[in-house]
């Protein structure tokens, strides 16, 4: 089944980028290209796409009122942002986008959302608005989408593995990098549950750690074991919630 797809973005160079590597992925098929919010609209409703690749920053009707002002129904696309700009992200997914893609995007990236996408547009409306921010198949997934961290009045789009830990202090949960902290958009249990296929596991009630930052583990006592990372920050973890840890590490 081909992957009807529409390419809005104002930037003719941007729309034949798009289009050239659209043509290396396999069962899709380009239906039409806008390059602006209106035009935009008015073609989703008329051509029925399954996919959309949306620029954000355009002339008059940006990307974002776009995502919101599509109709919710049984035809409705499937919602890829392509931007030169990482501080939208957050009010991306919020509006209804499964990917947010950063440009230069390359091949292999476009392909990865393509495949998302193909996985969602099967879903009924209802469905597909409920897996906005998981796919049907997660286990399929090479790698976990990325994660939005906020400092300041900024979002950031972080990769999973640059990640050291989650760590919840009361209502808020911090994103711990090697550089410095975000404020995460999610809570606890959702980011445990989001990365249930990468190497983070939870080590604390209030703690997830990425595996693979796990540089020692020492044993306290009988029931409690000392966890470094690679920045040398520690959590106590105990005997059981270790456990998993060590089974990673082939302890």
């Amino acid at each position: 089944m081909l992957l009807k797809t529409l390419i809005v973005d104002d930037e003719p160079v941007a729309r034949r980028i798009l289009r050239e590597d659209l043509e290396f992925i396999e069962d899709v098929e380009l239906i039409g290209e806008a390059d602006n919010g209106e035009s935009a609209l008015r073609q989703i409703a008329e051509l029925k796409p399954d996919l959309v690749l949306l620029d954000l920053q355009m002339p008059g009707m940006g990307g974002l009122e776009v995502a919101r002002q599509i109709e919710r129904g049984k035809r409705m696309p499937v919602i890829v942002v392509v931007t030169a700009y990482d501080k939208h992200a957050l009010q991306a997914f919020e509006a209804g986008a499964i990917d947010y893609l950063l440009k230069p995007v390359g091949q292999e990236r476009l392909t990865e959302a393509v495949k998302r996408a193909k996985r969602v547009s099967g879903l009924e409306a209802a469905e597909k608005l409920a897996e906005l921010h998981e796919i049907a198949d997660p286990a399929s997934m090479p790698r976990p989408r990325k994660i939005v961290g906020k400092l300041a009045d900024e979002y950031f789009l972080l990769n999973a593995d640059e990640i050291l830990a989650f760590l919840a202090e009361g209502n808020i949960v911090w994103i711990v990098t090697s550089k410095t902290k975000y404020f995460a958009t999610q809570t606890l249990t959702a980011l445990e549950k989001r990365l249930a296929h990468a190497n983070f596991r939870r080590i604390h009630r209030n703690a997830l750690v990425n595996v693979d930052q796990v540089r020692k583990i020492s044993s306290l006592s009988s029931q409690r074991w000392l966890i470094t990372l690679s920045n040398n920050q520690q959590f106590v973890a105990s005997k059981r919630q270790a456990r998993g840890v060590r089974e990673i590490l082939q302890w």
